[in-house]
């Protein structure tokens, strides 16, 4: 068994690796667990050594991981899909008895998730759920020194870590594709921010659905999430005269571009069809009701829970195995009035 160099501090899966090994039997040799065998448990504790790993408070907090409780690290915002994807987590671990610890980042960065799994590490939680959609979250968590079970959440974790997110690309291909059998040629997508992984999904699903039609994609438009940024867009497109379909990437954004269309004369949907993106609780009260992709955060949670049970039951050796939850959620189409064929 060889070290490689590292020019950072040794983590879990670099001990998992040296040795050859899972990370789930490097957490029960470093918190003796019996079920290890001894020629494995000396192999890993030789990685241990040779790689100078040192256990950080989040190992530390595994003695009290037979605690009810399940922490959870999200960030500062009161975007609908991020609160929703919360809420739904903390109804699945209700629901499975377990209470809930959140941690807020004030900052999206490898410290500030360091410092919000330590802080966790130190209440002995069963274990970690990370709601990281942006980039820079998603990049925080890659060579995290994790010492108990974790799940992301909307994240791209390189497979470190178990994630569970909703299928972005099949709920544009969704919108798009509806857009396209009412008989429109040309369909503007108004994205989210760029550093949003959500973002780059739709515009996946966008673009390929359109090169699948045999249709140029038109330049795309992005915004902030934000009403005011759909207010701007649909200020910027009420001046074209090819504008016939637009999806959005969120529903906030369709209620701005709705709001810019009705001020200059543009009705929707007899002169401009809309389709946005989450379904949130006003979007079948606005006028008119508005066509839209709808992300199921109750089940985003409980598969959520189900793959941190399926890590922390793997751990204790207790119960059953549970088989992996699917990490895809299908998002479902809502049509309401807010589409129609083209005039």
């Amino acid at each position: 068994m060889r070290a490689t160099s590292h020019n950072r501090a040794a983590v879990m899966n670099d001990v998992a690796r040296l040795a050859g090994v899972s990370h789930q039997t490097v957490s029960r040799v470093l918190n003796d667990h019996p079920s290890v065998s001894p020629a494995t448990r000396e192999r890993v504790l030789e990685a241990v050594r040779q790689l100078n790993y040192r256990p950080n408070a989040m190992a530390r907090g595994l003695a009290g991981r037979r605690s009810r409780v399940v922490g959870v690290v999200s960030f500062d915002t009161i975007l609908y899909g991020p609160a929703s994807t919360l809420l739904g987590i903390e109804r699945a671990a209700r629901a499975a008895g377990y209470g809930v610890s959140i941690v807020t980042l004030e900052r999206i960065d490898h410290t500030g998730m360091v410092e919000a799994l330590n802080a966790l590490a130190d209440q002995s939680v069963a274990g970690v759920v990370v709601i990281a959609p942006q980039t820079a979250a998603a990049a925080a968590l890659h060579n995290m020194p994790l010492g108990m079970a974790a799940v992301a959440v909307e994240s791209d974790t390189g497979g470190e870590i178990p994630a569970i997110s909703v299928d972005q690309v099949t709920g544009a291909r969704l919108a798009v594709r509806h857009l396209l059998e009412l008989g429109h040629r040309r369909v503007w997508h108004l994205s989210g921010p760029r550093d949003w992984l959500e973002t780059h999904g739709r515009i996946e699903g966008w673009r390929s659905t359109l090169e699948e039609a045999g249709l140029p994609a038109p330049r795309l438009i992005t915004g902030d999430w934000s009403a005011r940024s759909g207010y701007s867009a649909g200020i910027e497109l009420a001046a074209r005269d090819d504008v016939t379909a637009v999806f959005a990437g969120n529903d906030q954004m369709a209620l701005g571009m709705m709001r810019a269309f009705h001020e200059h004369g543009i009705r929707v949907p007899d002169d401009v069809s809309i389709v946005g993106f989450d379904d949130i609780p006003e979007a079948e009260f606005l006028s008119p009701p508005l066509t839209t992709i709808r992300q199921d955060f109750d089940e985003v949670g409980r598969r959520c829970i189900a793959a941190l049970l399926r890590l922390i039951e793997a751990d204790l050796r207790e119960g059953p195995d549970r088989p992996d939850p699917d990490p895809r959620v299908t998002p479902t189409l809502i049509l309401r009035r807010s589409t129609a064929p083209p005039r």
